[in-house]
């Protein structure tokens, strides 16, 4: 499953992503050891990997196939680097420690690329900058990767992801390729989506993917988590169905799949092609009459997802099954009803103020099969983290440092995490993976804001962005709407 990349020039590891067939093959003649995986895989995935490669210039070339050896191979060679400890108390659970700063999301350098900016953000006055994006040039995306990519994963291996997002070989479902040199984002990306060898097998039948170039970097960070946080960039081409991600190993923005390609890129391929991509939850209510339906819910990040897609009712007879708890694929069929897939496939959630009190269900998926990050570590090989209980005496933090509480720092970071398959939730629904969707029945809107917002609607806020059809045209059965504030 490796094939070995000899070393490439400097003039030609600055070969583009987006060069032609005929430039990428004239770049890697010789280059390239001939292989059963390489020739087995499709011409443009191929293409995708030989580029990416000439570019990055790693020491080998493993083509994932999501199988259980990988896995644990994976997790050997994170506990040799230093990237992963186990965990002890629980079973197969592991703790990543990142460099202090590389802990969340930068969307100050994450941007889209167009030929027109205002397909990106909105005109502002002058001396304004909108607050809805970042806009980048087709020239300034090239030069960004340019100055980062070439030789950035010299003595590493370069993995190729092939995963899915959603069911594999639902019709709502989309592919893509990930190339990383972080065995971190190859076990979490396990996690999140479908990954392996079915992917690449469906690929023989359409090749169409979105083309996901990770790095963390060329980096003299802390030993076992290697990234270049002054640099670090998160650059998105969706006309090419491309997104390139520089200088972090951190999930949100490493994991690809995740909000680059099932928000970002996802909401534009909806556009095109007709469906919707959404920040939503997705949860199966049923009522003490034995009525099933599923509603889908957008807030925005920190505003109770997680903790309403795992509910527990205190209604009598009623009961909440989990869809998915962070993002919604949605489209029509073709008898007018919305069907919602849940396009990832498993939790990256947010540790801190997570307990039995808060979210039973989450404390009842987490401890098994799952990578903590950023959390700290108690002295029976557990973990714990602000808002689950009381402080165990002895914590070492999440720096991996002793935690002194009279010192009021966290002993877990803000936005540490847990990656867990979804599959372990106890109350996940039976149409999960269901490769149709499940009936969408009303849309629930919600958020915090302190002020702003009327508490009470005449009208569903989602009759102000309709338009009344013409009498001939088809109407979709819409769901209800409804507006919340917590």
């Amino acid at each position: 499953m490796v094939f070995i990349i000899s070393r490439i020039s400097k003039k030609c590891a600055q070969v583009a992503l987006g060069c032609s067939r005929a430039a990428h093959q004239t770049a890697l003649r010789g280059t390239i050891k001939a292989s059963p995986q390489l020739a087995a895989l499709t011409p443009k995935v191929r293409a995708f990997v030989e580029r990416s490669a000439a570019l990055c210039e790693p020491e080998h070339v493993h083509i994932c196939d999501g199988s259980e050896a990988e896995a644990t191979t994976l997790l050997q060679l994170m506990q040799q680097q230093g990237t992963l400890r186990r965990l002890p108390k629980y079973d197969n659970c592991w703790l990543a420690r990142t460099d202090p700063a590389d802990v969340a999301r930068v969307e100050s350098r994450t941007f889209i690329c167009s030929e027109n900016e205002r397909d990106v953000v909105p005109a502002a006055r002058a001396g304004q900058k909108s607050a809805l994006g970042n806009y980048i040039t087709p020239t300034d995306y090239e030069k960004a990767i340019s100055e980062r990519f070439p030789g950035c994963m010299r003595g590493r291996t370069m993995y190729v992801i092939p995963f899915s997002m959603g069911p594999v070989g639902s019709p709502l479902s989309k592919i893509g390729i990930e190339v990383t040199d972080s065995p971190y984002v190859v076990y979490s990306m396990r996690v999140m989506t479908r990954m392996g060898t079915p992917v690449l097998d469906l690929l023989r039948k359409d090749e169409q993917f979105v083309r996901c170039l990770h790095s963390v970097g060329k980096s003299g960070g802390i030993p076992g988590w290697p990234c270049d946080p002054p640099r670090t960039i998160i650059l998105h081409k969706p006309d090419e169905n491309e997104i390139v991600s520089y200088g972090s190993g951190y999930g949100g923005n490493s994991l690809l799949g995740k909000k680059c390609f099932a928000l970002r890129l996802g909401s534009v391929l909806a556009r095109k092609e007709g469906w919707l991509a959404e920040h939503m939850l997705i949860v199966g209510i049923t009522d003490p009459k034995g009525r099933k339906r599923y509603i889908a819910a957008a807030f925005p990040s920190a505003c109770g997802k997680t903790n309403l897609a795992m509910m527990t009712p205190t209604l009598p007879g009623y009961k909440v099954e989990c869809v998915g708890d962070d993002i919604a694929w949605m489209k029509f069929d073709k008898n007018g009803v919305l069907r919602a897939i849940n396009p990832e496939n498993g939790f990256f959630g947010v540790a801190p103020g997570t307990s039995i009190e808060t979210n039973p269900i989450a404390m009842a998926s987490i401890f098994r099969d799952t990578v903590f990050t950023n959390v700290a570590e108690t002295s029976d090989g557990g973990v714990w983290w602000e808002g689950m209980g009381k402080a165990p005496e002895s914590l070492i933090d999440w720096k991996g440092q002793p935690w002194d509480p009279s010192k009021k720092t966290f002993a877990a970071h803000p936005n540490s995490r847990f990656c867990t398959p979804a599959e372990q939730c106890p109350i996940i629904d039976s149409e999960w993976e269901s490769g149709e969707g499940v009936p969408i029945s009303a849309l629930l809107l919600g958020g915090r804001r302190p002020a702003g917002v009327p508490r009470c609607w005449r009208r569903a806020p989602g009759s102000m962005v309709s338009s009344w059809a013409p009498a001939c045209a088809p109407r979709p059965r819409l769901p209800q709407s409804i507006a919340v504030k917590w």
